[in-house]
């Protein structure tokens, strides 16, 4: 895992192109720890932009410790990411994975208050207008290293059963079924997007970074909305699997989800 960044993205919109591009190969292990990147000169015909354009996006790389700058040997990768010590989340079986990651990892709560919640939040949970809920945001790490930002809305009269203190310190499933609510079902959507300046500084990459977004609404057995959760994740230390199957007659085979598969 390569150090965490401080710097934001490179000046000029060629740059954090080239930035992100190189970022990207690194982070999928495309360019492998030890391996030298092309020329400035052999970048710049690669992405059609000058040779100052790939200065600015290799600077950048070296100030999040993603490569070292060598006079005379070019630029060598510094670290990149191990896929298999990524942590790793099967969908098919998402929901005792996520419980068991609260307790393999460790959260720092940002924020929390009470409050109406966006209209988008109201409208998934199904809350009535005037409905107020828990608001809580927290950066879950692995041995130290930040991995994800989460925020969360629970419906006020659920979440008044658990404090502060311990949402800060058990996972949310976990304090959701103390407090009576048997979780039932989750409907989720991935998609991508780029880190704002305050998720970049709580996760320790630059502004602008790609992220993994994933949004989740739970319900329990009367169907009620009682969880919506956004999270952000880092691209280089999680990934989402998904285990799938072959069926149908000969003129219908499709692919399949192996519910219940081996995560």
């Amino acid at each position: 895992m390569h150090e965490q960044a401080t710097s934001d993205l490179p000046e000029g919109g060629k740059s954090r192109r080239v930035y992100l591009l190189l970022r990207d190969d690194i982070a999928t292990g495309q360019q492998a720890e030890g391996s030298v990147l092309p020329s400035e000169q052999r970048l710049a015909e690669i992405h059609g932009v000058s040779r100052v354009t790939v200065r600015r996006a290799l600077d950048a790389l070296a100030r999040d410790g993603l490569i070292e700058k060598k006079t005379g040997a070019g630029s060598i990768v510094r670290s990149a990411r191990a896929p298999d010590g990524a942590i790793t989340a099967d969908m098919a079986t998402l929901i005792p994975q996520i419980v068991q990651m609260g307790r393999d990892t460790s959260a720092r709560l940002l924020s929390f208050s009470y409050g109406a919640p966006p209209a988008l939040v109201r409208n998934a949970l199904g809350l009535s207008d005037g409905a107020r809920v828990q608001t809580a945001t927290r950066v879950r790490s692995s041995d130290g290293t930040p991995f994800s930002h989460l925020t969360t809305y629970v419906p006020e009269e659920i979440s008044r059963n658990y404090s502060e203190a311990d949402l800060a310190t058990t996972p949310l499933f976990e304090l959701l079924e103390r407090s009576g609510v048997i979780v039932a079902s989750a409907r989720q959507s991935v998609t991508a997007t780029l880190a704002a300046p305050d998720v970049a500084e709580a996760l320790g990459v630059s502004v602008g970074s790609a992220l993994l977004a994933l949004t989740r609404v739970v319900h329990d057995e009367q169907d009620r909305g009682i969880e919506y959760l956004s999270a952000l994740y880092r691209p280089d230390m999680f990934r989402l699997d998904m285990s799938l199957t072959r069926v149908g007659g000969q003129d219908d085979r499709h692919w399949e989800p192996v519910i219940g598969g081996a995560p």
